[in-house]
């Protein structure tokens, strides 16, 4: 199968694991919110971004035995495949046996700090069930992730990942209707997980049947593991740390959960978004190793132009629909006010602003520029984790988003200049062509809503308004780049007909 065939089947499974996450994401908060309370769908946002934390123990390892292996798949050399995978599978046992431990720990200490709704012995049960899901991802399904993704086989993780997200989904929906306890709702759901790591095992079985598992380990090809580190950090921070400080500064776990409703909505277009970088990574890298420097340039402009544009009309829905959405979400929640426009309009912003840097990010990760990029991404963190604790004490919620604003910009203006100077790419003047055509095309589809007020009560009227300012959004876009920048359009569409003709 060619790269492209492969980025085609591999975009259309993640895009339909993302509208199964996406569906996941928005049921379960909401029968947490139902059946056990606010304050319990905080406690499992808190303990969820706390284990994140946790997961670190693991980060860089995936990154850098995924670069490691896109030469020798490439080259078809099976025993340094299965030497690069057995290092891999050696050190995720050592990790699933640390992460236990900390789990366990980190279970004691939280339950006495954070005010807790529920029994401090079972605040501890609770989490080290929640905790177990990491570890039997480190003992079975990452090694697996690891040799897929490299493979660019992400499709099959993809199909592998919606059965877990339904048997969830499904687990916790039934045992939450039947009013069986949370922690005993989490054990059970633990079955979806053991079902997706069964399934890649049966898979990598058949499909990659030379692999040896007992092959000398090449830890050499770990190297990089400390160096992507610093970018797994980032990513955790992004996500964690806004819940993590809730969790300290608040006297509620309410606030908590206001936060994960929000962030429920932003993180869901993030991972939509996200399904086009991660597609392609192996297939940039592959360039990158293969020096196919024409080819790669060409991809990478082509893939900035489409991206840009795509998540302008994405955001320029969301500012304007997800005030909408809350107020339907969130109708009949009495036990506490999740309708605040200001920490709307702020998480929209920052998913625009995080999303802006994705071509650069992921050409750095293609790159396996982990090390030459660690300083700068440490910086951003500490943009978060510093500025982020005096804004979180006086603003709450806005004040976290501030910080997360402030990082993003900074981390932008960063990559927009290393990237072209280090890896290649398309030009700066390009890329800040793009980002005034997002902004100018934002401001102008949003305006007129400024003036005119949404007001709905269903979900059906959502839909009816949503489907109404997405084909706005579209037609505002298409015709500014059909006056303005016709070549481009041109160029980018004849591409797109050339591929699907080849097909």
């Amino acid at each position: 199968m060619n790269r492209t065939k492969l980025f085609f089947k591999n975009s259309f499974y993640t895009i339909l694991l993302q509208v199964f996450s996406t569906i996941s994401g928005i049921i379960l908060p909401l029968v947490i919110i139902k059946y056990y309370g606010s304050e319990i769908n905080g406690l499992v946002s808190s303990i969820t971004q706390f284990l994140v934390y946790l997961k670190l123990m693991e980060a860089g390892l995936s990154a850098a035995a995924t670069y490691a292996l896109y030469k020798p798949l490439a080259e078809n050399d099976h025993k340094k495949i299965s030497a690069i995978v057995s290092a891999a599978n050696k050190f995720y046992k050592k990790i699933a046996v640390f992460f236990t431990i900390g789990v366990l720990v980190f279970s004691i200490i939280y339950s006495f700090v954070v005010a807790v709704p529920i029994s401090q012995f079972e605040t501890i049960l609770l989490i080290f069930i929640m905790g177990l899901s990491g570890t039997l991802e480190f003992l079975t399904l990452s090694k697996y992730r690891v040799l897929l993704n490299a493979n660019q086989k992400v499709y099959v993780i993809s199909i592998a990942s919606i059965i877990y997200d339904i048997l969830n989904v499904a687990i916790i929906l039934i045992f939450a209707y039947l009013g069986v306890n949370i922690t005993i709702t989490k054990f059970v759901a633990l079955f979806a997980v053991i079902s997706r790591s069964l399934i890649l095992k049966i898979y990598v079985s058949k499909h990659y049947k030379y692999l040896n598992y007992k092959e000398e380990p090449d830890n050499s090809a770990l190297n990089q593991r400390w160096d992507a580190l610093y970018l797994q950090i980032l990513g955790a921070l992004q996500i964690g740390l806004p819940i993590v400080y809730l969790t300290i500064f608040s006297d509620n776990l309410g606030i908590v959960s206001v936060y994960s409703v929000y962030y429920m909505i932003i993180g869901g277009i993030n991972n939509l978004l996200g399904l086009f970088s991660n597609t392609l990574y192996a297939s940039f890298g592959e360039l990158i190793v293969l020096k196919k420097e024409e080819s790669f340039e060409n991809a990478v402009k082509d893939f900035e132009y489409c991206f840009y544009l795509l998540i302008t009309i994405i955001f320029s829905i969301t500012f304007v629909m997800i005030m909408p959405f809350i107020k339907v979400y969130t109708m009949g929640i009495v036990d506490i006010n999740y309708y605040y426009p200001l920490v709307g309009f702020l998480f929209t912003l920052n998913g625009l602003l995080y999303n802006l840097k994705t071509p650069q990010g992921m050409l750095v990760i293609a790159a396996g520029h982990y090390k030459e990029t660690k300083w700068q991404t440490t910086f951003q963190g500490l943009i978060i984790a510093i500025i982020g604790i005096p804004l979180t004490i006086y603003c709450g919620i806005e004040g976290i988003l501030i910080a997360l604003i402030i990082s993003n910009i900074y981390r932008t203006i960063d990559l927009i200049i290393y990237v072209p100077k280090h890896i290649g790419g398309d030009k700066i003047k390009n890329t800040l062509i793009n980002f005034g055509k997002i902004f100018i095309y934002t401001i102008l589809i949003c305006l007129p809503f400024i003036f005119y007020k949404i007001n709905i009560s269903s979900y059906l009227e959502w839909f009816k308004y949503a489907i109404l300012v997405g084909i706005y959004s579209v037609l505002v876009v298409l015709l500014g780049e059909f006056i303005f920048f016709r070549k481009d359009l041109k160029n980018v569409l004849t591409r797109i007909k050339r591929i699907f003709r080849r097909n």
